[in-house]
């Protein structure tokens, strides 16, 4: 009888593991891609960043961040973006999506852009701090990110195209100033009802207002009695600080600083439930429909007017110079944005104007942001004549 010799039998067996390594890295190989070049594969087959940092791109995606602030957002801004950015080219494709008003809402949907191959992305943050992680991701795959009317506080942020916020601010303290006799024959109560704290625009905003009225309140000549950020610029927030406010004082106020329309609309219900509507100085911000009315009804004073059609085209121009790889110089014009982070980001600024009842018309009417149907639909008695 043979045996079999156990150096044969361990022989065999590394033999054995041997060839099933060989095996085994030859199915690894067929399975493993190459290293990442920085290119994205998305869904259609189409690549996001095969055009690096958009020169070619045929396809924008435009991230909105709610809709219950301001109708601004999807009566103005999105049909605006989608005409001025798809009217760069015939081979173009415009994503629309909006957040409504959820921060991680906003980043998954920055990933379906992604993954859909938007090779371009216009982003108006929900939070300026979650967003930042859009902007990572964006650059990780060479697409550039332009922040939209919202700084995204980002180093690494492309562009930002929006309106000069501290003017805004300003502007709505300017009016204060110049009005405020009007209203303070027996009382010098003021309120100030703030955007949401995490948008930049609104500490902008509040930075340019405070700038402004800081000699009234420091002389004395006005009391600040309330001040409070409101979160989601949520109008139903802001109405009920209004009636805090109210009840703290007895209802004796005189001045209601309020950062848009929307939570100005709210402000003017608490105001009006105590029969208190036209009698205290409410200022806005946006001219939308309903902050124009309040205007004509007397019940709001004033409103701060951004065109977002020269917002949208200016955004488009930065699109448009994107995609054919043209220099940005002449759009940027050496302007510059700081973030909180301290980055300094491209940037186009532009200035907005105060709107009441004495430059309303010519405004809002006579430039044909608004038409004059839209303005009386629905509007009984108002105090302002000559429009409706």
């Amino acid at each position: 009888m043979k045996l079999f010799s156990p150096k044969r039998k361990t022989l065999s067996a590394l033999l054995g593991f041997a060839l099933i390594a060989v095996l085994l890295a030859a199915c690894g190989n067929s399975a493993t891609p190459p290293a990442s070049t920085g290119n994205s594969s998305n869904g259609n087959g189409s690549t996001g960043s095969a055009n690096a940092n958009g020169k070619g791109c045929t396809k924008v995606g435009v991230l909105l961040p709610e809709t219950a602030s301001s109708p601004r957002w999807e009566t103005y801004d999105k049909p605006a973006l989608q005409k001025d950015i798809q009217a760069i080219n015939s081979n173009l494709t415009v994503d629309l999506y909006n957040a409504q008003g959820d921060p991680n809402t906003q980043r998954n949907q920055a990933d379906q852009a992604l993954t859909k191959g938007d090779c371009i992305l216009v982003v108006a943050p929900k939070d300026a701090d979650a967003a930042a992680a859009i902007v990572t991701k964006a650059k990780g795959m060479g697409i550039p990110v332009v922040s939209y009317d919202r700084l995204i506080n980002s180093k690494d942020l492309n562009y930002y195209v929006s309106y000069d916020g501290v003017a805004v601010g300003k502007l709505q303290g300017q009016y204060v100033i110049d009005h405020y006799k009007d209203y303070t024959k027996n009382g010098k109560n003021v309120v100030m009802i703030n955007g949401s704290s995490d948008d930049n625009n609104a500490h902008l905003f509040y930075q340019g207002a405070s700038e402004t009225l800081k000699p009234l309140f420091d002389n004395g000549t006005l009391k600040k009695v309330y001040d409070q950020y409101t979160p989601g610029w949520d109008p139903a927030t802001a109405r009920n600080e209004m009636d805090q406010a109210m009840t703290a004082n007895q209802n004796n106020i005189q001045i209601a600083y309020v950062a848009n329309d929307t939570m100005a609309n709210s402000v003017i219900s608490a105001l009006r439930a105590k029969q208190l509507n036209g009698k205290v100085l409410v200022t806005g911000q946006d001219a939308t429909v309903t902050g124009i009315q309040n205007i004509l009804l007397g019940d709001q004073a004033m409103t701060v007017f951004k065109s977002y059609s020269n917002e949208a085209q200016a955004t488009a121009d930065l699109v448009k110079a994107l995609i054919n790889g043209s220099d940005t110089s002449g759009i940027i014009k050496g302007q510059t944005t700081k973030t909180p982070g301290g980055a300094d980001i491209p940037s186009v600024i532009l200035q907005p104007a105060a709107v009441d009842k004495a430059n309303l018309k010519q405004q809002i009417i006579d430039s044909g942001y608004m038409t004059k149907d839209q303005v009386c639909s629905g509007l009984k008695n108002p105090v302002v004549t000559g429009i409706c």
